[in-house]
């Protein structure tokens, strides 16, 4: 099974040294040039992964894989690094950051083990900016929201009991109320944002990742309203000739067909 691997890594490293030279297209490629591309490569993934579909994942993992490969083959031709140098580095990497399964530090549950991970990685780096200069500054705004989040945590910077975080949560909930009467709309996006990232953070208190769970919400509402237009349509007719009973009524059959 080994070999087999190895075999496939060297055979992709060739075919990736093959287009480079002989496929207009590859040749042209810069690391600007694919940065969109590996994003949205990104996301094929994470809509595989959400819709748990094997197949997908492993096609998805394969185009991302390709990035990987076609980055490093323009670092090597820049004498910059190499896909053994990438490699190497990461196993360099995770041996540091495990140091329970590679050293004689003991962590007996997932949370130690993320403690001791982003110790390790403020120590090994020592950043100028701080525990949060290692977000990426492109992330989505929820996703960041998240990490943030997890960073400070991982500094001390969190509740005590979790439960407390709903307090934080009707806060801000009154304050975006307060903004509503007011009519003050800058303020009323502030506070909104005050508001989604106190969620966010209660979430990741919880164990939930709100990427994920808002993704699913987002299908299932889709899937529902989906049900909606062709059952209206089956009638005749189409949601605007509706009213807002009979549209509750197909959503409500929506759930039960679920």
């Amino acid at each position: 099974m080994e070999d087999k691997r190895l075999e496939a890594t060297a055979r992709l490293l060739e075919v990736m040294n093959t287009l480079r030279r002989e496929c207009p297209w590859d040749r042209e490629q810069t690391f600007d040039s694919l940065r969109s591309n590996t994003i949205e490569e990104t996301y094929e993934l994470a809509d595989a992964i959400t819709a748990h579909n094997m197949e997908g994942i492993k096609e998805e993992l394969g185009d991302l894989l390709l990035h990987v490969v076609f980055y490093s083959k323009l670092g090597e031709e820049q004498g910059a690094f190499d896909f053994g140098n990438v490699a190497n580095a990461l196993c360099d990497k995770l041996i540091y950051r495990h140091p329970h399964v590679y050293g004689d530090i003991h962590a007996n549950t997932p949370d130690e083990v993320k403690e001791n991970w982003e110790a390790l990685k403020l120590r090994k780096k020592n950043r100028k900016s701080g525990t949060l200069g290692g977000v990426p500054r492109s992330l989505p705004a929820l996703v960041k929201a998240f990490r943030v989040g997890e960073k400070a945590a991982g500094a001390g910077f969190d509740w005590q009991r979790k439960e407390d975080v709903w307090a934080k949560v009707k806060e801000e909930i009154a304050e975006v109320e307060a903004e509503m009467r007011a009519g003050r709309r800058e303020e009323l996006e502030g506070e909104f944002g005050d508001l989604f990232f106190a969620l966010v953070n209660a979430a990741r208190l919880y164990g939930v990742d709100p990427e994920s769970a808002l993704a699913r919400t987002n299908e299932k509402f889709i899937r529902r309203f989906n049900y909606m237009e062709e059952q209206a349509a089956a009638q005749g007719s189409s949601l605007h000739d509706l009213s807002l009973d009979q549209m509750e009524a197909l959503w409500q059959e929506a759930k039960k067909e679920e």
